[in-house]
């Protein structure tokens, strides 16, 4: 007996197999370090919200900003521009090492705030202002190191030095800043 396969089920068969592969794309044997705590669960956004609120259980924010899915978190562009910022929802008053990937699309403008001051993070090597990186890897994954003792941080990207003596309140959040572009992190994690 011969069956025959409608247009339409081929193209069901592709969607299936392409969702696999992209699913398959974000698994990883990545470990966190030991004393490292994880800031982001990679599932959805427990433990960051707004100033004014959390969003707990959520996979995105209430404007579409943030979301979160297959171990990143996603800072979504918008038109016309809009500055937002997503906080973790405590505070970091001791030193700490905090960790982290991004990925900038194009131009892509973002930062993460250290207890409220910012450190640029964005497609360096087009928005600036470290356009000197020789390790920056264009619209692909890098990591940035923040080690921060007696209020003062030491920041680096792909082992090159951001900022060397970056001063910071006694305590504060740690925050994702949403300004142009497309960006994503993943494997935020800190040590205290």
């Amino acid at each position: 007996m011969r069956v025959k396969y409608s247009l339409a089920a081929y193209f069901a068969v592709g969607l299936f197999v392409s969702a696999v592969s992209h699913t398959e794309a974000w698994a990883d044997d990545f470990k966190i370090e030991p004393g490292f705590v994880s800031l982001f669960n990679g599932k959805d956004l427990t433990g960051w919200g707004y100033l004014t609120n959390n969003f707990d259980g959520k996979n995105a924010t209430d404007d579409g900003r943030y979301s979160a899915s297959n171990g990143v978190l996603v800072v979504h562009p918008k038109e016309p521009r809009l500055l937002q910022a997503l906080w973790t929802t405590r505070e970091f008053p001791k030193d700490f090492v905090l960790k982290f990937e991004f990925r900038a699309g194009v131009n892509a403008d973002s930062g993460v705030f250290l207890r409220k001051p910012q450190l640029q993070v964005r497609d360096y090597l087009v928005a600036g202002p470290y356009k000197q990186l020789k390790n920056y890897k264009q619209q692909d994954w890098n990591e940035v190191e923040v080690t921060v003792k007696d209020g003062v941080a030491h920041c680096v990207c792909n082992g090159e030095v951001l900022e060397d003596a970056k001063k910071l309140p006694e305590t504060g959040p740690i925050g994702l800043e949403a300004d142009r572009g497309q960006m994503e992190y993943r494997r935020i994690r800190i040590k205290e």
